[in-house]
């Protein structure tokens, strides 16, 4: 299953063009099988993701968030209690607690705007559960440093997304999925089994 899970809309994230039913349409388009929105420190309520999932039933349409961490941008999934991961948090605590509450946790875009990326891994010691290897904010410097942590660090899932922040940008990369995934306990389970492959989506029209 082909899934975007890293965008933004207009409705929870400041810096995001995108109407939430603008994106739904775009990512049917894209051909993708599901997305995961995910705001800025926010994460969708259930009621408000039926309104999406009502408009295209064909997709899968779950929600995470992007924490803003102290060490940087953290996609967390399957979260019950996001209160409890605040901005500001620095990493190896977020990971904690997001495991705590039976979630997964991947770095966003690592070793942009400068990040140390693994300096913070050397020294603070985060349990990641995946990167970001590539994105339509990453260029092609960043998606090969981020191939080489891959290989330093095999344990790491992959995962290919849009960090969409307009509609048109929706699933131009994407995770190739080899598991069937309806639910946030499927999501968390394929990327923490490493079911995902990374990759620039052919299906996808600019």
């Amino acid at each position: 299953m082909k899934f975007d899970l890293h965008m933004h809309t207009a409705r929870h994230s400041p810096d995001a063009d995108s109407d939430p039913f603008e994106l739904v349409s775009a990512a049917i388009e894209a051909g993708l099988d599901g997305i995961v929105i995910t705001e800025h420190d926010f994460q969708w309520p259930e009621e408000e993701l039926e309104e999406l999932r009502k408009f295209a039933p064909q997709l899968v349409i779950l929600a995470g968030l992007e924490v803003t961490g102290r060490g940087g941008d953290m996609l967390c999934y399957g979260l019950t209690n996001t209160s409890a991961v605040p901005k500001g948090i620095a990493w190896p605590e977020l990971c904690r607690e997001v495991h705590r509450q039976g979630g997964a946790c991947v770095a966003a875009h690592p070793n942009r705007w400068g990040q140390p990326f693994e300096k913070i891994l050397a020294e603070q010691k985060p349990e990641l559960d995946g990167i970001e290897v590539m994105s339509n904010n990453m260029d092609p410097d960043l998606r090969a440093r981020a191939a080489i942590l891959l290989e330093k660090y095999p344990h790491f899932a992959q995962l290919g997304n849009s960090d969409s922040h307009q509609p048109y940008t929706v699933g131009c990369c994407c995770t190739d999925f080899d598991a069937d995934i309806r639910t946030n306990a499927d999501l968390v389970a394929a990327i923490r089994g490493k079911k995902g492959i990374a990759k620039v989506n052919d299906g996808h029209r600019t």
